[in-house]
């Protein structure tokens, strides 16, 4: 793989990093604010929604850097090791922690009867995007362990 590429790759995960810490910290607050006003019903899960949300953004923040760790070491031509497949391991297990977060919201606005259809569409989403994420972190994992395998018993074998 060319140097551009993987350059490129990892500029791509810090954009998105900052952009969803930006919108995190400052849209979000905004939005909360304002859902919270135009319905008061639902004023007191304000915060315990704002805060769920921005929990999110930790483990999503972890496999973006595990991701960068990957591209690193795809750069340096050691993507056939131990070390790849353990932070394949990671990102699959960051994206089912941010599947378990979006569920327990999804149970708790369930049970204050404000769970809207634009907001479990929008949760089905993430959780669905999550969950592909896992399924295909899985394949590369495996895929990476035969492959260090093979490479180990080649290098054991020479």
């Amino acid at each position: 793989m060319k140097r551009a590429t993987t350059v490129f790759l990892k500029g791509s995960l810090i954009l998105f990093g900052i952009i969803v810490v930006s919108l995190s910290l400052f849209a979000l607050p905004r939005l909360a604010s304002e859902a919270a006003q135009s319905y008061p019903e639902f004023s007191h899960l304000q915060y315990p929604v704002l805060i769920g949300i921005n929990l999110t953004v930790v483990p999503f923040l972890m496999a973006l850097y595990q991701a960068y760790q990957l591209l690193q070491l795809i750069e340096e031509k050691t993507a056939f090791s131990e070390r790849a497949v353990e932070l394949l391991r990671k990102i699959k297990y960051d994206a089912l922690i941010i599947i378990g977060m979006y569920i327990v919201g999804m149970v708790i606005l369930i049970t204050q009867s404000a769970l809207q259809p634009g907001i479990i569409l929008m949760w089905l989403a993430i959780i669905f995007a999550c969950l592909i994420i896992s399924v295909f972190s899985t394949v590369l994992q495996e895929l990476l362990q035969s492959a260090a395998d093979i490479k180990s018993e080649n290098d054991l074998t020479v």
